[in-house]
């Protein structure tokens, strides 16, 4: 069984979509199954089982900016790579985002799989609407990764959705050497912008002690600001852009997880992964992390944009051991149900489903 995972985000910039890509590419290559994934990057490919498609563009998307391919170039070689490779079947992620995956949908040599990741409106499906619905129809199967994805979806572009939660490689995590640490630490991972909350959580610095450290992963527009305004705290260690390993490594070395986002959040992976590596979680109270987080169970969530109430709930899992050891424990079972081997195995099924047809 030869698969094709087509993203349309490029690797070398961190996102959720690309790391499920890479992960369930990595999982399924453990089962047995082969699995190559097309998609662009922005220098070398992160792992030897990508085919590179050329750099991308930051493109303003869902408040957020998408490193994508439109350009023909990339489309070119997504044409060579699929008509090369005689994938089994194609697995497409965010079918409709222009560039790889779109041509994808278009070129179409075999039968297809699209998972849906986003979640809140998006302009460009309501002003290409007829489009985009006769794209979608040349999936095989729809899947969604949340119930918010899938209602994004079904109002976009109707048709039938599986919900097929994502996956986190629990191992990886778990068994990462931690960061070394020299007092109470919490970490943030994400882009430096508006909806990733990373202001909130400089903000609730005040009222926080002097022994915490904040470990500050990522890049953004916000960036320089952020450090002109909290620079003389030497509470924060900006990290800049870290690797993957590290990511898992500053998660296990934390004592907290800190995911402060205002909106536009499907799904909390980020917050599972930060609980199979043994973190307590401290997000907000989004229905994309509602998913997979229940606050005053494995983890504490806290109003969007309240920096006040973000500090409380930071002291709490920072100062009540009993407190910690409880979150902790819960939130390593509940990662557990989200282990990407299950997900692998979902997807399979699928696949089989396609090619063999009963």
């Amino acid at each position: 069984m030869r698969i094709g995972l087509v993203c349309p985000y490029s690797l070398t910039v961190p996102g959720g979509v690309q790391a499920q890509v890479l992960g369930l590419a990595r999982t399924l290559r453990v089962l047995g199954v082969e699995a190559r994934v097309l998609a662009p990057c922005d220098g070398p490919p992160p792992d030897p089982g990508v085919t590179p498609l050329g750099e991308s563009v930051p493109t303003a998307s869902n408040g957020s900016f998408a490193p994508l391919a439109p350009d023909p170039a990339a489309q070119l070689r997504t044409i060579r790579a699929l008509r090369d490779e005689a994938f089994d079947v194609l697995h497409v992620h965010e079918p409709l985002a222009p560039g790889p995956t779109m041509t994808t949908l278009l070129f179409r040599n075999a039968p297809m799989v699209g998972t849906f990741h986003r979640a809140g409106d998006s302009a460009a499906y309501a002003i290409a609407r007829p489009g985009v619905r006769w794209l979608a129809k040349r999936l095989d199967i729809r899947c969604a990764v949340s119930k918010d994805a899938r209602a994004t979806a079904e109002r976009a572009l109707g048709g039938t959705y599986e919900l097929l939660f994502n996956g986190i490689e629990v191992e990886r995590f778990g068994k990462a050497t931690p960061a070394p640490s020299t007092g109470p630490t919490i970490f943030f991972i994400g882009r430096h912008e508006e909806r990733k909350g990373l202001a909130v959580l400089l903000d609730a610095l005040r009222h926080l002690p002097s022994d915490v450290t904040v470990w500050v992963g990522g890049t953004g527009p916000q960036t320089e600001a952020l450090r002109a305004r909290h620079g003389g705290d030497p509470r924060i260690e900006w990290l800049g852009r870290v690797s993957d390993d590290e990511v898992a490594a500053r998660m296990r070395g934390a004592d907290v997880f800190c995911a402060p986002s205002l909106h536009g959040e499907s799904f909390g992976i980020v917050l599972l992964e930060a609980m199979a590596a043994g973190a307590v979680v401290v997000a907000s109270a989004l229905d994309g992390y509602a998913n997979v987080a229940t606050d005053g169970v494995d983890a504490l969530l806290t109003p969007p944009g309240d920096s006040d109430a973000l500090a409380v709930a930071l002291r709490a899992a920072l100062g009540d051991g009993s407190l910690r050891a409880r979150l902790v424990a819960a939130a390593e079972q509940r990662a557990q149900e989200f282990s990407m081997v299950r997900l692998a195995e979902a997807y399979v099924t699928r696949y089989e489903r396609l090619i063999h047809p009963a």
